[in-house]
């Protein structure tokens, strides 16, 4: 191992756009509070399973919108340290040669996992005395879950304190878990001016802007613009529909909205995949999404109310959770539900304005930062070799 140059190894995974974008946040952080430190990130799952990860990646997805109910149901089951999750922790998903190959090619001074079969695997081989190096798992939801937690692993960063809390009921050490926040890239981080960003995207400046997104494989929005054109308590209220990955999707609402009334049209944006989602973010009122780990922190971090639509069970159910009963979010279960919550928020604005100022008072926009402190003091093992002030969110 070489000492001398730090060298961060971030293995994420393709299961959900979260992983990758907390391991792009650490990166991005590295760049700017370390420049002196190298980091590479590599697809866990691409690695191990080069032919087989797209596919795999497609019945995941298919699995978790087709039978969610099975899927809530094996999470909750296996969310606690028992049989069950032990033996599903026991089958090794990867190839050990592999992992100790890739290891050898970047020679890492540490590694981080933002994804938990990777997690698993570091704890694998350090457990069969095949490394040493130094582990770090960045927990990328507000919850925990057996599947994150191996004996081998250094340190856990996680979200909020009522995970850590979780943590040490899976017997995880204290001094092991570290709260920072999940990690946002900095563009989340800094405060815009809404009416130049209305102008630059051509929206109107008094009209309340809603924000609709379904991460970054676009799994809401097939009926929404359906929804819209039914509901004339809406007719004040501008949308931003993002699409995603989801080309298809787009096309087809695109295609729609050429057949309805011209003061519709002229109120609805839709977007495919796009990069500047914390403009879109920094000038709307509201944002209808998925529970996403990743989404709603970087929400959170611009003050942006949420309605979190039809959380899948799981920890998008357990992201709800934590942010409705932080007062910074509103669910809806169903259509029904999605009308009446935002004929609250656009009909309300004290209600609108009671939820950005919880989000105000409960996020923590450094989360890289401080997720980065923690890593390099997991490498460094001491504070003042680290050269960055340990001052932790939770302190």
């Amino acid at each position: 191992m070489n000492n001398n140059k730090e060298k961060i190894l971030i293995l994420s995974g393709t299961l959900g756009d979260g992983h990758n974008q907390a391991a792009q946040a650490i990166l991005e952080a590295a760049r700017f509070y370390r420049p002196g430190a190298e980091v590479e990130i590599v697809d866990f799952l691409e690695w191990t399973h080069p032919y087989l990860h797209t596919f795999g990646k497609f019945c995941y997805l298919q699995w978790v919108k087709g039978l969610p109910s099975l899927y809530g149901y094996l999470y909750r089951k296996t969310r606690d340290d028992n049989k069950l999750s032990s033996l599903f922790k026991s089958i090794k998903s990867f190839s050990t040669d592999k992992m100790l190959r890739l290891l050898q090619e970047i020679k890492p001074t540490v590694v981080v996992s933002t994804f938990p079969g990777a997690a698993a695997a570091m704890s694998f081989l350090k457990s069969n005395l095949m490394t040493d190096i130094p582990t770090v798992t960045v927990i990328t939801d507000y919850t925990d879950h057996s599947y994150w937690v191996h004996p081998f692993t250094d340190r856990y960063i996680v979200g909020a304190e009522h995970v850590k809390q979780a943590l040490l009921k899976h017997h995880v050490p204290d001094e092991r878990i570290v709260v920072t926040g999940i990690p946002i890239k900095l563009s989340f981080t800094y405060s815009y001016d809404r009416i130049m960003l209305r102008d630059k995207y051509g929206l109107d400046r008094e009209r309340p802007i809603v924000l609709v997104m379904g991460g970054g494989d676009g799994l809401i929005g097939k009926q929404f613009l359906s929804f819209i054109v039914a509901n004339e308590l809406l007719t004040s209220v501008q949308f931003i529909i993002v699409c995603g990955r989801n080309e298809r999707l787009r096309q087809s609402l695109v295609q729609e909205l050429c057949d309805v009334d011209d003061d519709i049209r002229e109120r609805v944006l839709v977007t495919g995949f796009v990069n500047h989602v914390h403009e879109l973010m920094a000038l709307s009122d509201l944002i209808v999404t998925k529970a996403g780990g990743l989404t709603v922190s970087e929400a959170l971090a611009l003050e942006l109310p949420m309605i979190l639509y039809r959380p899948l069970p799981g920890q998008e159910q357990a992201n709800s959770a934590y942010l409705v009963n932080l007062g910074v979010a509103l669910e809806a279960s169903n259509a029904s539900d999605l009308k009446k919550r935002l004929q609250q928020v656009t009909e309300d604005k004290s209600l609108l304005m009671e939820l950005r100022n919880h989000a105000r008072s409960n996020h923590i926009k450094e989360g890289a930062y401080y997720a980065l402190v923690a890593i390099l003091e997991a490498q460094n093992d001491s504070v003042t070799s680290s050269g960055i002030p340990m001052v932790y969110a939770n302190a």
